[in-house]
């Protein structure tokens, strides 16, 4: 197994580029991404997404750590998050509901099986 190294990620470059896959408004959200998976099935990187609203389609658990922006989630059957730079979240598998990006977010995330 290799260590990754993910130096300074407020400023990484992030090539992998898409349309958000479940997009609710106008303007379509666009993420950026630079991560690894291994072959244990856990994946790791650096994602950001820029305003927009849409639905979470990740069933896998996942941790983030967000470096940068505002947004807010609400789970399906539950309440609105305001979530701001310097949070963290915890999203146990199959936690789907819509996110509603108001500043560009970046976050470091893990995603597990």
């Amino acid at each position: 197994m290799t260590i990754e190294h993910f130096k300074n990620t407020a400023q990484l470059p992030l090539t992998d580029i898409n349309p958000v896959a479940v997009p609710l408004s106008e303007p379509i959200a666009i993420t950026r991404s630079h991560g690894i998976e291994n072959a244990d099935g856990v994946a790791a990187g650096i994602w950001e997404c820029t305003p927009g609203r849409w639905r979470r389609q990740i069933a896998q658990q996942e941790f983030c750590h967000i470096i940068a922006g505002r947004c807010t989630f609400t789970p399906d059957n539950g309440e609105p998050m305001q979530i701001r730079a310097g949070d963290a979240l915890l999203l146990p598998a199959n936690t789907f509901g819509v996110w509603d990006i108001e500043e560009t977010v970046r976050k470091s995330f893990v995603l597990l099986k």
